[in-house]
C-alpha cells in the first residue's frame, strides 16, 4: 500500500473540496491528485532516487509527498534553518538527490552539486495540463519518507518511514472522511518534522481543510483562526507558549476553535493550566511521538484534560502531566537495564511496538529487537490505568554521588514557582560528585528570584538530594525551532563557565 491511496481515497470522497491553503493559494483535494501525479511523472523521469525540499512547506508539502510516492521515490524534506555546510553534508548522504528548494534557497543548493528545481517550477510543472502517466508500483515496506533527527545530542540520524509505517499510523487513528464539510486545521509545524508530515496526511485523510501558516507569528497564528474558521490545530510548546501570551495581552474570542494539539517535548504544567483557563471549552490533546514511530504514540484527550481541571481527586488531577495512553495499534513496555518487563508503577525505559514503528535508520538498519520493539530511549513510568509518564531521555540522567536523577524530577518542582518561566536542570562534571546538578532558570517577568529560595522551594517538596548544588538564571533556553531542549549546549556553556570560575559548584 503506497501513501498515494490516502489521498485517491479523500478524492473518492469529495473531489471538489478545498483541500490546502496556503496565502493565497486554494487547491481542492482533485487537483491536488492531478498535480502529485504529474509532479510524481516527472519525479520518476528524473533519475533521481531521492526527493529533497528545502523550504518553508505550504502547499509545496503535501504535493511533494504524494508526488514522490507517485514517482516511487522517497522524499525528504530538510530543516531549511540549518547553515549551508550542514544542508550540503545531510544532501550528501542522499542516493542521487533531486532537491526542490524555496526560491530564497536556491543559491545555497545550487552549490550542493545536486540537481535543482525551484518550488515554483515544480508547482508550474504540476499545475500544468497534460499526461499524469502510471503510478510507479512500490511495495509498502518501502521508504515512503526520510526525516533526519534534530541531532540535540548527536549526529543527526536519518530514520526511514515505509508506506506502510505512514498509511497505518493514519488509518489507525484517524476516522476516513470523519470530518464535517467546515472542519479546517492550521498547521504551523515545519515540515521537516515528523508533525508536519503527518498533519498533510492525517487531516486529508479525515477531511479537513488543510490551512498552512508558514512562518509562525503567534498574533498572526490568532488571526487566521478567526478569518479561516479553525477548527484544529497543532502546536508545539514554544507557540503554545507565545499563543497564550498573545491571548493573555489581547483578549480574543476563537468560537470556530474545537480542538488544539500540542506535543513535540514536554509541556510544563503551568502552561496547560494557563491554556485550559484561557481555551476552557476548547479540547486539548497531549500528543507524544517520536520521529521513528510516524507520529503520535499516545494522547491525553480533551476529556482527560477537562477531567483533571475539574477534579479534586489527586490521581486524576496528576494524570495532567502524563502524555495519556496508547493509541490504537500500539502495545507498551515499560523495561529496566537488564531488559526485564516491569509493572505498572515502576520506573524505566519506554518500548513501543506496532505497526507504524520503523525504528530503522539509513547506514544502520533497524534497530528493533528480535519481537519487533523499539526502544525509545526515554524513561517513563505507566500508571495502573495505562496512562503513560515520561520522566525524559534516559541520556539526560543525572548520576550525582551514584544517585540517578531524572532532570524532570525537578524542574518540575521549580516552574511551579511563581518567579520561574522556564527551567532546565543538567549534570555537569564534579570531582567529588561525579556530577552536579545545576538548574538553568529563567525569570518570569518583572521578577528577581534568588538562588537560595529556589534551592528551599525544591528542598521543601522534593527529596534533599534533588536539591540543586547550584541555579544559573538566563534570558532564555536554547531550544531547536520545534521546541526540544539543547540540553548538550547548556552542559557545554556550564562547563566552560565553571572552568573559569573553579570547580566549587555548591
Amino acid at each position: 500500500m503506497s501513501v498515494s491511496l490516502l489521498l485517491e481515497m479523500a478524492v473518492s470522497a469529495d473531489p471538489d473540496r478545498v483541500a490546502v491553503v496556503s496565502e493565497n493559494t486554494r487547491v481542492t483535494a482533485a487537483e491536488l491528485h492531478g498535480m502529485a501525479r504529474r509532479g510524481g511523472t516527472h519525479i520518476a523521469g528524473s533519475g533521481a532516487r531521492s526527493v529533497v525540499y528545502v523550504g518553508t512547506g505550504g502547499a509545496m508539502l503535501p504535493l511533494l509527498i504524494f508526488a514522490s510516492a507517485h514517482g516511487g521515490i522517497p522524499f525528504t524534506p530538510l530543516n531549511y534553518r540549518l547553515g549551508e555546510g550542514a544542508l550540503h553534508e545531510l544532501i550528501a548522504r542522499l542516493p542521487e538527490p533531486l532537491v526542490v528548494a524555496d526560491r530564497e534557497y536556491l543559491q545555497t543548493m545550487w552549490r550542493s552539486g545536486a540537481d535543482v528545481i525551484e518550488s515554483q517550477a515544480f508547482l508550474d510543472l504540476a499545475s500544468a495540463s497534460g499526461d499524469t502517466g502510471e503510478e510507479v508500483a512500490v511495495d509498502p515496506d518501502d521508504v515512503a519518507v526520510v526525516l533526519f533527527t534534530s541531532g540535540t545530542t548527536s549526529k543527526p540520524k536519518a530514520v526511514e518511514l515505509s508506506h506502510s509505517n505512514l498509511s497505518g499510523y493514519v488509518m489507525a487513528t484517524v476516522e476516513f472522511a470523519s470530518a464535517g464539510s467546515d472542519d479546517a486545521a492550521l498547521v504551523c509545524v515545519p515540515p521537516y518534522h515528523v508533525a508536519g508530515v503527518s498533519a498533510a496526511l492525517s487531516n486529508l485523510y479525515a477531511g479537513r481543510r488543510v490551512v498552512y501558516l508558514r512562518q509562525f507569528d503567534a498574533q498572526r497564528w490568532v488571526s487566521l483562526v478567526r478569518s479561516e474558521n479553525i477548527t484544529n490545530g497543532t502546536v508545539v510548546p514554544t507557540m503554545l507558549e507565545r499563543i497564550v501570551v498573545e491571548l493573555e495581552h489581547n483578549p480574543t474570542s476563537l468560537p470556530s476553535l474545537r480542538a488544539l494539539a500540542y506535543g513535540g517535548s514536554k509541556v510544563a504544567l503551568p502552561l496547560v493550566r494557563r491554556t485550559l483557563e484561557l481555551l476552557p471549552d476548547v479540547g486539548l490533546v497531549n500528543a507524544y511521538g517520536l520521529t521513528e514511530t510516524s507520529s503520535t504514540i499516545a494522547v491525553l484527550t480533551p476529556e482527560d484534560h477537562w477531567a483533571a481541571r475539574d477534579s479534586h481527586n489527586p490521581e486524576i488531577v496528576g494524570r495532567l502531566g502524563s502524555v495519556g495512553r496508547p493509541v490504537p495499534g500500539i502495545e507498551i513496555q515499560i523495561r529496566d537495564e537488564s531488559g526485564t518487563v516491569l509493572p505498572a508503577g515502576a520506573p524505566g525505559q519506554l518500548f513501543v511496538r506496532g505497526p507504524q514503528v520503523s525504528g530503522r535508520y539509513t547506514g544502520i538498519g533497524s534497530v528493533l529487537d528480535d519481537d519487533g520493539w523499539f526502544p525509545t530511549r526515554d524513561l517513563a513510568t505507566v500508571d495502573r490505568d495505562g496512562y503513560v509518564f515520561v520522566a525524559g531521555r534516559s541520556d539526560d540522567t543525572i548520576i550525582r554521588g551514584g544517585e540517578n536523577i531524572a532532570p524532570a524530577e525537578v524542574e518540575e518542582v521549580l516552574v511551579e514557582h511563581p518567579d520561574v518561566a522556564a527551567v532546565a536542570v543538567v549534570g555537569v562534571e564534579d570531582d567529588e560528585w561525579g556530577q552536579a546538578m545545576v538548574a538553568v532558570v529563567v525569570p518570569r517577568d518583572g521578577t528577581d528570584p534568588d538562588a537560595e529560595d529556589l534551592r528551599a522551594f525544591v528542598r521543601s517538596r522534593a527529596r534533599g538530594s534533588r536539591t540543586p548544588d547550584r541555579i544559573v538564571f538566563r534570558g532564555d533556553l536554547p531550544v531547536t525551532e520545534t521546541g526540544k531542549l539543547l540540553r548538550r549546549v547548556l552542559v557545554a556553556e556550564l562547563t566552560e563557565a565553571l572552568q573559569y570560575q573553579g570547580r566549587d559548584v555548591r
